[in-house]
């Protein structure tokens, strides 16, 4: 980049829409994967939330399932993911592109989910990441039958980032 380039925010941080105006499921993806990003405490954050809405055991492993999920898109992705603050109500690309693989997956669309995988991470680690989406979108699911997930998502942001 030289001197003369426009600043730009980073690739998939662009604003696409808002948190609000998606399905709760869709919702709960965004708002763990914010938590992901920026609490280092967020695999005991989860559990607690996962845990009250899905008892000991199947609360544990979903909540370990999901952050595995995220270290895994994290760690193979095409290009570092670029999730906003937590307490930001826009909705960012790559996090719309999470939350609809995520959603699809857990509706039974593999091929779109599939797609949507592709478009995060490396092609040979796709098939592994739907795989690991789908038992997260079937335990978001579950969640908000039982309520509201992203309970513990704190209201402020990390210190140090540049997005909102």
């Amino acid at each position: 980049m030289s001197d003369m380039s426009p600043i730009r925010p980073p690739r998939g941080a662009a604003a696409v829409g808002r948190i609000a105006e998606l399905d709760p499921v869709e919702a709960g993806a965004v708002l763990y994967m914010r938590l992901c990003a920026y609490a280092p405490d967020a695999l005991d954050r989860m559990s607690d939330d996962f845990i009250a809405l899905l008892g000991m055991d199947a609360g544990q492993q979903a909540a370990r399932g999901f952050h595995r999920l995220i270290e895994l898109c994290n760690g193979h992705a095409r290009r570092p993911l670029c999730p906003h603050a937590l307490s930001c109500t826009c909705l960012g690309g790559d996090e719309a592109c999470f939350a609809r693989m995520i959603a699809s997956a857990a509706d039974g669309a593999r091929e779109d989910a599939l797609m949507m995988a592709l478009l995060l991470v490396r092609a040979d680690m796709a098939p592994i990441v739907l795989g690991l989406a789908q038992d997260a979108g079937l335990s978001l699911r579950r969640m908000t039958l039982r309520g509201i997930p992203g309970t513990a998502v704190p209201s402020t942001p990390s210190p140090g980032h540049r997005l909102h």
